[in-house]
C-alpha cells in the first residue's frame, strides 16, 4: 500500500445481518457520487485500498465492506449462503446508509457476481458498472462447464487447508506484495466458511438468453489471469453489452487492480468521468 492511500480517512459502519456483523467502510466527501465495491471470495475490503486514493481525490464516495465470513465480517451467520443473499447484505447496507438514488456498484470475481446480481435484481439502483476478473452470470455456459462448476466446491473439500491458501494466492497475483497480501486474507477465514462461500459462487449462475446490460459497463480482466473462462469469454461478453467498454490489464493477473494498480486506475478514472461524473451529482 503507497502512503496516499494510508492516508484516505475512512469511517468504519457494522450493519447486523443474517447472524453476522457486516463491517463497512466510506470514504470521500459526504456528497460524492457513491462506488459501492465488492472484493473477491477469500479476499477483503483492503483489495481496494490502491483505488481509494484516486476515487476520493476524483470527488467520488467510495464503499468497501467485508462479505459475511470474510475479513471481520465475522461470523459468517445463516448458511447456506449464496450470491443472492450477499447482494441481499449490499442492498440492506445502501439503505441502512441512506443512500439516495442509482449509484454505480463494481466488483472483482465474487464480488462482480454481487454487482450483476445487483443490476439484475434492482435496475433502478445500478447506474454504471465495473468488473475485474469475473465472469457474465447471465451468458449460458456450456453443460460441462456449469458440471465444472457446480461440482467444483467438492474438489476443495479434501484439498489440505494450508497448501489450499497457498495456492489461492500464488494463483490470484502476478506480485509478492499481492500475494502476501492475499494469503493474509485467506488466513482470516476457516475452511469450513470457505466452502461455505464457494460453494455460493458455484450456484452464482443466472442464464438468460437475450438479456442485455444495458448500464455502462467497464469490464477488464489481467492479461495474465488464468482464472477459469474469465479471460477466454470476456471478449464475447463485451461484444454482448451495447454499452460495454472492454480493458485488459497488462502485467496483472486475477486481482488486477491490485497487480497494476496505476494503469487499472486510470482506466477506471476516464470510464467514471464519461458515465458517472461526479459534476453530475
Amino acid at each position: 500500500m503507497r502512503d496516499e492511500e494510508a492516508r484516505v480517512e475512512q469511517t468504519r459502519h457494522v450493519v447486523s445481518r443474517a447472524g453476522s456483523q457486516i463491517h463497512v467502510w466510506l470514504s470521500g466527501p459526504p456528497d460524492g457520487p457513491l462506488i459501492a465495491l465488492s472484493h473477491g471470495a477469500s479476499m477483503d475490503h483492503r483489495m481496494f485500498d490502491e483505488q481509494l486514493g484516486t476515487l476520493v481525490t476524483a470527488g467520488y464516495r467510495v464503499l468497501t465492506w467485508d462479505i459475511r465470513g470474510h475479513g471481520r465480517s465475522q461470523p459468517i451467520g445463516r448458511v447456506p449462503i449464496d450470491v443472492s443473499d450477499m447482494t441481499d447484505d449490499l442492498v440492506a447496507i445502501v439503505d441502512q446508509l441512506g443512500v439516495v438514488g442509482p449509484i454505480c456498484v463494481g466488483g472483482q470475481s465474487l464480488g462482480g457476481y454481487i454487482s450483476q446480481e445487483m443490476l439484475l435484481r434492482e435496475p433502478d439502483r445500478v447506474t454504471a458498472m465495473v468488473i475485474i476478473g469475473s465472469t457474465c452470470i447471465t451468458i449460458p455456459m456450456a453443460w460441462w462447464e456449469r458440471w465444472a462448476l457446480r461440482s467444483s466446491p467438492w474438489w476443495f473439500v479434501p484439498w489440505p487447508w494450508a497448501h489450499l491458501k497457498r495456492t489461492v494466492a500464488l494463483s490470484t497475483a502476478l506480485h509478492d506484495n499481492v500475494r502476501t497480501y492475499a494469503e493474509k486474507a485467506i488466513g482470516a477465514m476457516s475452511k469450513k466458511d470457505f466452502l461455505h462461500i464457494w460453494r455460493g459462487v458455484a450456484e452464482s449462475m443466472r442464464p438468460k438468453p437475450g438479456y442485455r446490460i444495458e448500464v455502462p459497463l467497464l469490464l477488464t480482466h489481467g492479461k495474465h489471469d488464468r482464472t477459469g473462462n474469465i479471460a477466454r469469454t470476456a471478449p464475447a461478453w463485451a461484444a454482448r453489452d451495447p454499452h460495454c467498454r472492454y480493458e485488459v490489464i497488462p502485467q496483472a493477473s486475477h486481482n488486477a487492480n491490485q497487480d497494476n494498480p496505476q494503469y487499472f486506475n486510470r482506466v477506471l478514472l476516464d470510464f467514471l468521468t464519461d458515465h458517472y461524473p461526479v459534476c453530475r451529482a
